[in-house]
């Protein structure tokens, strides 16, 4: 019986790289051994950068009755997750779906259906959690070592080209499924409630403020309400400092992403000054916390494949990854409605359907320009929480 687990990519556009990279970590146990686009040539042209001997389809669905391919990795705009990772759990194939995971949560509701149905591994990317200093941060945080958290500050700060969003799928609520918020600070909100968990109520504000040529938002700031504790976030693309940040306010110090401690101790009359023990204390806890041995895409291709095979727990499945869905349109409506907004949202909800959330949702600006590709697929990553 054949042991190495074959791997298609659907989708080849600058993400998959990434996927192909982490995937041939691995050859020892897993080969690709298709591409899909509906450009052809796009993905003939990724197999040759990639020294890749491999299959081309533009029809994912014929791709799909192949009996040597066990997981399907989605690489494709967000509104499409949903229909090619259902359709490849219904083939039994284990699906591995980029960020976002998908545009609704009845569309999340089907993904999770589709994967108990078929008794498939299915998993959302959530390449941030594969860290060594998210790792140990959250280690520190579940063990409450410096107390109980009292205020969170989560910054999603990033800078974007007007030119980004002439891509034709980018900057509409129907298929990006949102600005970013949902493309860029999906991160931090699955950081925050994988170390936090979920929410009790959310506020929030939103606006488009540099981008004429999408409907959705380019800056929205949040505030999550906990027991005993608060969370803020500020989801942007007109940082051009890119300045990546999660803190942690805890009882007894800072803790944070990059990480940083800093503690204090109260003078007589309720003013700090340093407590200098503390810092010291924490510091040590977290350098002797281990390392993980593969990090972003590769640590979770290690991890996914390992599930597939039963010789670990799945880090991010299909519940943890609608939760971080759940957070994004909690945040879209309490900004349009301009009220706070108490979770879970139900199924009678307008922003529990794709439809819903077109219609519900402004439009800042029409989309005015359109290109089927960019010349270049470079991806280039600013100043990020874990440097």
């Amino acid at each position: 019986m054949e042991t190495t687990i074959g791997i298609a990519i659907v989708g080849t556009g600058a993400i998959a790289k990434s996927h192909i990279i982490a995937y041939q970590t691995f050859s020892e146990s897993c080969s690709i051994r298709a591409l899909c686009d509906i450009y052809p040539e796009k993905a003939k042209a990724l197999a040759s950068e990639m020294g890749l001997e491999v299959d081309v389809y533009a029809d994912y669905h014929e791709m799909l009755k192949r009996t040597d391919i066990q997981v399907v990795s989605i690489c494709l705009p967000p509104s499409v997750h949903a229909e090619v990772s259902i359709a490849s759990m219904d083939a039994k194939k284990h699906v591995l779906v980029e960020k976002p995971m998908a545009p609704s949560l009845a569309e999340c509701d089907a993904m999770i259906e589709a994967s108990q149905r078929n008794n498939v591994v299915f998993s959302p990317v959530a390449q941030n959690r594969f860290r060594t200093p998210m790792m140990r941060l959250k280690t520190m945080l579940d063990s409450k070592v410096a107390g109980n958290v009292l205020h969170a500050t989560i910054n999603s700060l990033w800078w974007r080209g007007q030119n980004y969003y002439d891509l034709w799928w980018r900057g509409t609520w129907e298929k990006e499924c949102g600005g970013c918020t949902t493309s860029h600070a999906v991160h931090q909100l699955d950081l925050m409630q994988w170390m936090l968990g979920m929410p009790q109520e959310v506020t929030a504000v939103m606006a488009n403020v540099g981008h004429d040529n999408s409907e959705c938002e380019d800056l929205a700031i949040a505030i999550f309400s906990y027991p005993g504790m608060l969370a803020q976030m500020t989801a942007s693309i007109v940082a051009h400092d890119e300045g990546q940040e999660l803190v942690f306010q805890t009882e007894q110090a800072r803790l944070s992403a990059p990480w940083n401690v800093a503690a204090s101790k109260a003078l007589e009359n309720g003013f700090p000054e340093d407590d200098a023990e503390t810092a010291a204390r924490l510091d040590s806890v977290y350098g002797q916390l281990p390392s993980l041995e593969a990090e972003r895409h590769v640590g979770q291709v290690k991890n996914f494949l390992a599930a597939i095979r039963g010789e670990e727990p799945l880090l991010i499945d299909g519940p943890q990854g609608r939760n971080t869905m759940e957070l994004i349109m909690a945040v879209y409506k309490a900004s349009v409605t301009k009220t706070t907004v108490r979770l879970p949202i139900g199924k009678d909800d307008p922003l529990y359907t794709r439809e819903g959330l077109v219609s519900f949702m402004p439009h800042f600006h029409e989309k005015k320009r359109s290109v089927e590709n960019f010349a270049t697929s470079e991806i280039t990553l600013g100043k990020d929480a874990v440097r």
